[in-house]
């Protein structure tokens, strides 16, 4: 049978060094600390002060955010433009439904690798669907163990992140300039069991971000302490 010229043969090689001495020498383990919410509910603030406090601590971790990769990974229609309409149009993603799905899917599959690293990957998506995230938890979780994703449900009321809009992007929805956004004319399907539900709305981040860090040691996702 001749093959399709959409076949192809890939076949999965194992890395030299595995995850566990990679955890080993980083004395913690990796993981995915998935933080989603509204728009401006302050996902990536809070992702980025675990970053800070966790670098403090000597833990190797890293930030993915929603918006820095979709200046690359995730790019646009619009900003893969000059590779061609045809390019652009097949890879470019955009906030429908189905680009969402597509824009998690990778996310997650970067997360996952970042997590196989050994190192805590901080991730601050919207990811609206529980359906999507659900996805991500499977994914890693089937390569790193039960516990080493870790659902954040930064929660704050619509009317706090269309009061703090910080790049007036309810203002664009509401004046219908915008399509496709997440709590104006797309849903928002918050976590039914998240690991850990943060009140964003009424609790001081520097507080939150302690909350994450004193999670993250209770479940012995990292141990190493400051010197």
């Amino acid at each position: 049978m001749s093959e399709s010229p959409e076949q192809t043969h890939v076949v999965w090689h194992d890395n030299t060094i595995s995850r566990e001495q990679r955890e080993q020498r980083n004395q913690h383990r990796g993981c995915v600390v998935w933080f989603t919410g509204l728009s401006g509910s302050g996902k990536s603030t809070l992702a980025n002060l675990v970053d800070r406090l966790l670098f403090q601590r000597g833990v190797q971790s890293f930030v993915l955010d929603g918006d820095n990769v979709r200046h690359g990974l995730n790019a646009s229609p619009e900003l893969l433009a000059s590779h061609g309409d045809s390019f652009a149009q097949r890879f470019g993603l955009g906030f429908s439904a189905e680009d969402r799905e597509e824009n998690i899917r990778r996310l997650g599959s970067v997360a996952e690798l970042f997590a196989s690293a050994g190192v805590v990957t901080l991730t601050a998506f919207v990811s609206p669907y529980r359906q999507d995230r659900a996805m991500v938890r499977q994914r890693v979780e089937s390569s790193g163990g039960k516990g080493t994703f870790v659902e954040v449900f930064v929660d704050a009321p619509l009317a706090v992140c269309e009061s703090r809009d910080p790049k007036g992007l309810y203002k664009l929805a509401r004046a219908g300039k915008i399509s496709h956004f997440t709590g104006i004319d797309d849903p928002y399907e918050a976590p039914q069991q998240p690991e850990l539900h943060l009140s964003a709305g009424t609790q001081n981040a520097e507080d939150l971000a302690c909350a994450v860090v004193d999670f993250l040691v209770q479940t012995s996702l990292i141990t190493k302490q400051s010197e």
